[in-house]
C-alpha cells in the first residue's frame, strides 16, 4: 500500500472509532445480559484486530523508524553543489521530514489505540464470567468466543455473570484513548492531575535493578605472530565466567584490554504506551472521583470556603480583562492593582497587601489538598489494583492471559516493590467513605508481595490446586491488623474461601502428616 494512502487509512479509522465512540460511561449498568456484554466486546476485539493489521503493515513499510534515511542521506551536503541548488536541497528535505513526521505521528497514534484496547478488554475479559446452564463449567471470555460460543458439553445456552473477585476497574473504560488522542486527553488534564499524571507513571516505571544483558570484553590475543585487538560479545550466561569462554576461543595467552557490561532495567510495566494511557485514565477517573466529592472535601477541611470563592472570581473575572485603554506592557501591573483593590473593598487584604489571615490559611489548605489528596488518588487506586493483581493471581495465569495490566512483569524484585510502600491511608479513607471503594491500606504491602512471591517459588513443582482469589486475602489476613470481614469485604472474597487458603498454606508451609512431608521432600529433590 501506498505510504500516503497508509497513512490517510489509519487515521481515517481512528477518526472513526473516535466519532462512533460508544457511551462507556455506565458499562456496569449496561452490562444486563450476556448479548450487551459481547457486543461491547466483540467491537473492541474487532477494533483491535484492525489495528493491529495496521501496525504490522506500517512495520514493513519502516514507519519504526521514519527518520533514518533522513539521517543518513538528507544531512549532508556535497562541496561541489552551487549555491543556487542549497534551497532547492533543503525544500526537499523539509518535505521528507514533513513525511517521516507524518508517520511517527500516525504510527504513534495506532500503537497507543493498539494499547488502549487491551487495556479495556483485559479489564472486560476480568469483569465477566460466562456460565454454561447445563453443566455449569465457566469460560473467560476470550475462550468463549474461541470456542464460537458453543460448550464442550454441546449447549449453546449460557449465563452471564460478573467475577467480583476479578482485578477489574470498568470505570476507567470511557477515559482510555480509544482512538489514539493520548495528547488531547493530556491537555485536559488539571494542574493536579499533570502532577497525579507524572506519579503514577513513576509507579509504573518503577525499575528492576540492573540486570547484566551482555558483556563485551575488548581483548587482545596474538594469531599468526600478530596481535589483534577485538570486540568479543557475550551473551548474558557468560556474565561470571567470560575469562573461561575467552580462553577457549582465543587460548590461555589472551589478555583482557577493557570490559563493557550492558544492563537492562525492565520496569513493572514494560511498555511506554501502556503506562501512559494506564496514567490517563486513573488520572481522569480520579478528576471525575474529586468532580464528585471535591466540594465536599473542601467543606470538610476549609474553614471559609465562600471567601475562598470569592476570591476566585474576583482573580479569573480581572484576568479575563483586557481594556483597550491599557498597553499590553502594563496590561498585568493594571490587573494586580485592580484584584488588589478589589480584594481591599471585601476586606480580603489590608491596606499593606496582605491577604487575611483567614483566607490566606484557607489558600495553603486547598493546595494542600490538591496536592496531597487529589494528586494521590490516582496513584492509590493503581497501586491497590496491582498489588491485587499480583496477590490474588498465580505466577502461571499472569504469564499465559491478558491482564488489565498489558506487558506487566510476572513478578517484581525489592527495588520495584518499594513503591508499594506508602499506603496513602488519607487517600484510602476517603475513597471507602465517599465512593465505598473495596479498598485496604496497607502498610507494608511491599512485604506482603515478597510473602507471596516466596510461596509461589515453594509451591512450584507440587500441583496443588489453590483458589488465588482467596490467597491473596489470607496473606494480608495473617500478615495485618485487619479483621476477616474487612479483608473478605475489601477483596470480594468469601470468609469461609478465605479461612480454607490460610488452613491449605499453612498445612504446605508445614505439612502435619509425615506422608505429605515424605511427598514434598520428593518434590523439592527432583526439582
Amino acid at each position: 500500500m501506498d505510504e500516503s494512502l497508509m497513512i490517510t487509512e489509519s487515521e481515517k479509522f481512528l477518526n472513526q472509532i473516535e466519532k462512533e465512540r460508544l457511551d462507556l460511561t455506565n458499562l456496569k449498568e449496561d452490562f444486563k445480559d450476556l448479548e450487551s456484554f459481547l457486543e461491547i466486546y466483540e467491537l473492541l476485539k474487532s477494533n483491535l484486530d484492525k489495528l493491529q493489521e495496521m501496525k504490522e503493515s506500517m512495520d514493513e513499510s519502516g514507519y519504526t523508524a521514519p527518520f533514518r534515511s533522513l539521517n543518513r542521506y538528507g544531512s549532508r551536503v556535497s562541496e561541489d553543489v552551487d549555491f543556487e541548488e542549497l534551497g532547492e536541497i533543503s525544500r526537499h528535505n523539509q518535505i521528507f521530514r514533513n513525511k517521516a513526521s507524518a508517520k511517527k505521528n500516525s504510527f504513534d497514534r495506532v500503537k497507543y489505540a493498539i494499547s488502549a484496547h487491551r487495556i479495556a478488554l483485559g479489564n472486560l475479559e476480568e469483569y465477566a464470567k460466562i456460565r454454561c446452564k447445563d453443566c455449569k463449567k465457566s469460560y473467560r471470555v476470550s475462550s468463549f468466543l474461541d470456542n464460537e460460543k458453543v460448550c464442550k458439553c454441546g449447549s449453546s445456552n449460557f449465563e452471564f455473570k460478573i467475577n467480583h473477585s476479578g482485578i477489574h476497574r470498568l470505570e476507567i473504560i470511557p477515559y482510555l484513548p480509544l482512538s489514539g488522542n493520548y495528547m488531547v486527553l493530556m491537555s485536559g488534564l488539571s494542574s493536579w492531575g499533570r502532577e497525579s499524571f507524572k506519579r503514577v507513571l513513576n509507579v509504573l516505571k518503577q525499575q528492576r535493578r540492573g540486570v547484566v544483558k551482555t558483556v563485551t570484553p575488548i581483548v587482545k590475543y596474538k594469531e599468526n605472530g600478530r596481535t589483534i585487538t577485538k570486540r568479543v560479545p557475550l551473551d548474558s550466561e557468560f556474565a561470571d565466567s567470560y575469562e573461561d569462554e575467552l580462553r577457549r576461543r582465543f587460548g590461555k595467552g589472551v589478555r583482557i584490554e577493557r570490559l563493557e557490561f550492558h544492563r537492562t532495567k525492565p520496569t513493572i510495566i514494560n511498555d511506554k504506551h501502556t503506562c501512559t494511557n494506564l496514567a490517563l485514565a486513573y488520572v481522569k477517573h480520579a478528576e471525575d472521583i474529586v468532580e464528585r466529592h471535591g466540594e465536599a472535601i473542601f467543606e470538610d477541611k476549609i474553614k471559609d470556603l465562600n471567601n475562598l470563592k470569592i476570591y476566585d472570581e474576583i482573580i479569573y473575572s480581572v484576568n479575563l480583562e483586557k481594556p483597550e485603554f491599557i498597553d499590553s506592557s502594563d496590561l498585568e501591573d493594571w490587573r494586580k492593582d485592580k484584584i488588589n483593590k478589589t480584594l481591599e473593598e471585601l476586606g480580603l487584604i489590608d491596606k499593606f497587601g496582605h491577604l487575611d489571615r483567614g483566607l490566606k490559611k484557607d489558600l495553603k489548605e486547598r493546595e494542600k489538598i490538591k496536592t496531597k489528596i487529589f494528586a494521590d488518588i490516582a496513584p492509590t487506586l493503581i497501586l491497590w489494583d496491582i498489588s491485587k493483581y499480583y496477590l490474588c493471581t498465580s505466577q502461571d495465569r499472569r504469564k499465559r492471559y491478558g491482564s488489565p495490566f498489558p506487558y506487566i512483569r510476572g513478578d517484581i524484585d525489592r527495588q520495584q516493590r518499594k513503591v508499594f510502600q506508602n499506603p496513602h491511608t488519607q487517600v484510602v479513607n476517603l475513597l471507602r467513605e465517599k465512593e465505598k471503594e473495596h479498598i485496604l491500606s496497607v502498610p507494608d504491602m511491599d512485604l506482603l508481595l515478597h510473602k507471596k512471591f516466596k510461596f509461589e517459588g515453594k509451591i512450584k513443582n507440587l500441583n496443588i490446586k489453590l483458589n488465588y482469589a482467596a490467597v491473596g486475602p489470607a496473606i494480608v489476613f495473617t500478615n495485618s491488623n485487619y479483621s476477616i470481614k474487612e479483608v473478605s469485604y475489601a477483596f470480594k472474597v468469601g470468609e469461609k474461601s478465605i479461612k480454607r487458603e490460610i488452613n491449605n498454606m499453612k498445612s504446605i508451609r508445614k505439612p502435619n502428616t509425615k506422608r505429605s512431608r515424605d511427598f514434598i521432600d520428593l518434590v523439592k529433590n527432583k526439582s
